[in-house]
């Protein structure tokens, strides 16, 4: 059992164990709900009854539950509200991560905030996930916010999305409003263009179909959210067409005593799409060289296949220029680097992008700069659409289209068919800061 809450600003955090771990086997979930949804207790029920609260966090929490509430009252929603507070308190906290593990899959949680005017952090939290959870008051029923969490779902192209349909209890279990909340999400998302939507009636507060199917729900007959979570197929999602596999650094071992390099020269990183094998002729990008792929390491153990999300270390039976920041692909797919791209823009900065702006570009191991040539459209927020009236600047929270012109060509793809190559941030070069997060148009 691992249970650990980490903070971030702008990436998801590093965590060591999580490289050991197959793809199949371990699930990136975003969550996001309205103010007042109960998301706050239904990640504590997650947590509390997978047993995934340690002893001393549990007694904090029965502690504080006694002080707010009195006797005989356990808030599950302590477990995370601790983290709202210390936002009340002027600290910045985008998204909170925590890994919990099941004995089926390991679990990466980003508790993502909803209002709009945190928009760019719920980009953050569910720019990697594969499948997010969007909370729904049985009683409110699809308020904007529910629509805008799964536009901006949809927008990300993550291709799972849960609905739990909270505080049925409130409204008598009744299956009639189930249904009727059912069909009108089932045509949001068709809409939207999400084919796997999964509707669970449960009630955080008290546990119903939360880790285990309840009683109170006779009629419904799918899982409960956590068996959901176990069973959602998300490894048919990773790109194992195009391969693509970012050099991320240069290794030539050298002897401590001469300080003379080895004749080994192999290239760590992490695949990005398709897959890897002995033999396969590949073409390194952007300069175009070609050769073969000699071996795969892990661990110093030789490798015959590797699939997106391993990171490996391969060799070349050429001796070839390769650098940080260059792409292996396929020799017989290999696309052509851009230097011109259109894409969607999150703006996380406070000062408003204008055209003519120089940031850096910083997509998988590259990073280069880049000149906001032209905006081409903005999303509307309110009414999710797009205003084909051309910007004059884009604000804090805002999405919008943009053409950046970069100084060196990138090898990137359209966001729609690869995640990983396709997203990308940008950052203020003066103050370090990533000021956006971006997705390449196809």
């Amino acid at each position: 059992m691992d249970m650990s809450v980490q903070t971030t600003h702008g990436h998801t955090p590093h965590h060591p164990e999580l490289e050991r771990i197959e793809a199949a086997d371990l699930v990136r979930v975003a969550t996001a709900g309205s103010v007042d949804d109960g998301k706050s207790t239904l990640i504590g029920r997650l947590l509390y009854d997978s047993k995934q609260v340690l002893a001393d966090q549990l007694e904090q929490v029965e502690a504080a539950s006694v002080r707010r509430h009195g006797e005989g009252v356990l808030d599950l929603s302590l477990l995370t509200d601790g983290l709202r507070a210390e936002r009340e308190q002027g600290i910045t906290i985008d998204v909170a991560y925590r890994y919990f593990t099941t004995g089926r899959r390991t679990f990466v949680l980003a508790d993502t905030p909803g209002h709009v005017q945190y928009t760019r952090n719920m980009v953050t939290g569910a720019s990697t996930a594969d499948v997010a959870i969007v909370l729904v008051d049985a009683r409110q029923g699809v308020v904007e916010q529910t629509r805008r969490h799964l536009f901006i779902a949809a927008l990300l192209g993550i291709r799972h999305i849960v609905v739990a349909l909270n505080k049925m209890d409130l409204v008598d279990w009744s299956q009639a409003r189930y249904d009727e909340l059912s069909a009108e999400l089932g045509e949001l998302a068709a809409s939207l263009g999400e084919e796997d939507l999964r509707v669970i009636p449960i009630s955080a507060l008290h546990g119903d179909n939360v880790t285990t199917k309840s009683e109170a729900s006779p009629w419904y007959t799918g899982p409960a959210l956590l068996e959901t979570l176990e069973t959602v197929e998300v490894e048919g999602d990773q790109n194992r067409t195009d391969l693509r596999f970012p050099v991320q650094w240069v290794i030539r071992p050298g002897d401590a005593e001469s300080h003379e390099l080895h004749d080994y020269r192999g290239y760590g990183g992490q695949l990005a799409s398709g897959v890897l094998t002995p033999g396969t002729e590949v073409t390194v990008l952007p300069s175009g060289t070609q050769s073969r792929i000699a071996s795969i390491e892990i661990y110093g153990d030789q490798l015959e296949v590797a699939v997106p999300g391993q990171s490996v270390t391969i060799t070349l039976e050429d001796d070839v220029d390769v650098s940080r920041g260059d792409v292996i692909v396929d020799a017989a797919q290999a696309p052509e680097p851009l230097r011109e791209i259109d894409a969607d823009l999150c703006w996380m900065s406070e000062r408003p992008l204008q055209p003519g702006a120089r940031l850096l570009l910083k997509t998988t191991t590259q990073s280069t700069p880049v000149k906001v040539d032209a905006f081409i459209d903005q999303l509307d927020l309110e009414t999710l659409t797009r205003d084909e009236q051309v910007p004059s600047h884009l604000n804090l929270n805002g999405i919008g289209g943009v053409r950046l012109r970069s100084k060196r060509p990138l090898v990137v793809d359209p966001y729609a068919t690869n995640r990983a190559t396709g997203a990308f941030i940008l950052i203020d070069e003066g103050t370090n800061d990533t000021v956006a997060a971006g997705m390449v148009r196809g």
